[in-house]
């Protein structure tokens, strides 16, 4: 059986663990470098010259990722096709949107298994998505690394943390560090109600802690607004990139390793085509 693995969209770590799975227990791999784009571009070498093994305990992907809102253009997505169906599986590593591409390839005839990989852990259909632990774990990092600095002048300081259209990641982070307060979707927003808690900790000697989601506010007007009518210094601390490219948890690569097993049994065990989730707390199948 030849299988084909892409990694699509935002990375996440845990990702090359599950590619050194694959390579360790399955001799016919071939990956796509480069996503969904190089589908179209037929970017594809043998998933051993990746050396994923060598990687597999690092955040990344070594067959490399890429947003490519081009696959939906009936031209390029026909040319991605015909690639895929060169193969007799068809494995797709990503969120939402990679989740849309590998419906779309199956409603045209190629066999896919889709495993939920994405930092934002916002697949639907699935608890957990590969990458979310670290990306919290990544924040609560920084969180712990920033706040002495804060505690010594008394300032608040506003994390703001990635998560797209999606609460996890903030909500995770903000219940794991005893945040004062999370801004988690628009109504949240209550400068009243945050301003009042800020000042009685700055009465009580202490700083507070504002967990923010991303794509809500312009952080810093925000801070400034909220300096204002506090009348406590306020920072910001934009968690970033380091949510992505952390040192994966022993709980995501436990999970990459997860994912992989079910997904070889699901494609040895029959003809359908997955989507490899996280139900009730344990991984299952999905038809896709």
């Amino acid at each position: 059986m030849k299988l084909l693995v892409l990694v699509s969209g935002g990375d996440a770590p845990g990702i090359n663990m599950f590619l050194a799975e694959l390579n360790k227990k399955v001799k016919n791999v071939d990956a796509v470098e480069g996503g969904y784009r190089g589908l179209i571009d037929g970017n594809i070498k043998p998933l051993a010259s990746f050396e994923p093994q060598k990687y597999k305990t690092q955040a990344g992907a070594v067959i490399k990722s890429s947003r490519c809102p081009e696959f939906k253009d009936d031209k390029n997505f026909n040319k991605a096709l015909k690639n895929a169906k060169n193969y007799d599986c068809l494995i797709i590593l990503g969120g939402n949107g990679s989740y849309k591409g590998a419906e779309r390839l199956f409603d045209n005839g190629v066999r896919t298994i889709f495993i939920p990989t994405t930092i934002d852990n916002d697949v639907e259909g699935s608890e957990y998505s590969l990458g979310f632990h670290s990306a919290v774990k990544a924040c609560c990092f920084t969180v712990e690394n920033v706040m002495p600095s804060m505690e010594a002048f008394n300032r608040c300081c506003v994390f703001e943390v990635m998560g797209r259209n999606c609460d996890a990641i903030a909500q995770a982070v903000a219940s794991a560090m005893q945040a004062d307060y999370v801004i988690a979707k628009e109504e949240d927003e209550n400068f009243a109600k945050i301003a009042k808690i800020i000042r009685q900790r700055q009465k009580d000697n202490h700083s507070s802690i504002i967990v923010l989601r991303e794509n809500l506010v312009n952080i810093s007007e925000f801070c400034m607004d909220l300096q204002e009518k506090s009348g406590v210094e306020v920072r910001y601390n934009i968690v970033g990139h380091i949510q992505r490219g952390f040192k994966p948890t022993s709980v995501d690569l436990k999970m990459a390793k997860k994912f992989a097993d079910v997904a070889l049994k699901a494609i040895k065990k029959t003809h359908n085509s997955y989507a490899i989730v996280m139900d009730d707390g344990r991984v299952n199948v999905h038809l896709i």
